[in-house]
């Protein structure tokens, strides 16, 4: 998969479209998805503009999965989900729909399946209560 400057990742970072900021640092973004699989799915993005994990560099890549931890941790701590499910996906058969890296941290509750992957548009102001409770539990370094 190629990069391609003109995905939503893009311009989200670029501020050219809008998101439901969780944490920020000068590396990453971490995001509400739009779509969620449950509730309290976030994305981290990486702030270098890349398509794959294959070609991003060490500092984005220490950065981003430092951000992914310490969100995982404030999901944790804010929803009490049974787990939470970290992943990330490298090109079109591996299931990855936007070419900008990303991370999906999405909690997971016994018994609750997750929803289909970016096909039910979530209310804004239920993302926003939940990026709040997640916002109250992230610590950055």
């Amino acid at each position: 998969m190629s990069y391609n400057d003109s995905n939503p990742f893009a311009k989200i970072l670029r501020g050219e479209l809008p998101c439901i900021k969780v944490a920020e640092s000068d590396r990453a973004l971490a995001f509400m998805d739009l779509m969620p699989q449950a509730d309290g799915h976030l994305l981290v993005v990486p702030k270098e503009a890349v398509a794959e994990i294959f070609d991003l560099s060490d500092a984005s890549l220490i950065a981003s999965m430092r951000m992914t931890q310490k969100l995982a941790i404030a999901v944790r701590a804010a929803l009490r989900p049974d787990g939470v499910f970290i992943g990330q996906f490298n090109g079109a058969a591996a299931g990855q729909t936007v070419p900008h890296i990303h991370f999906h941290v999405i909690p997971r509750w016994e018994g609750q399946p997750l929803k289909m992957h970016a096909r039910e548009p979530a209310d804004v102001d239920t993302l926003e209560a939940l990026a709040q409770r997640i916002r109250a539990h992230w610590r950055a370094d």
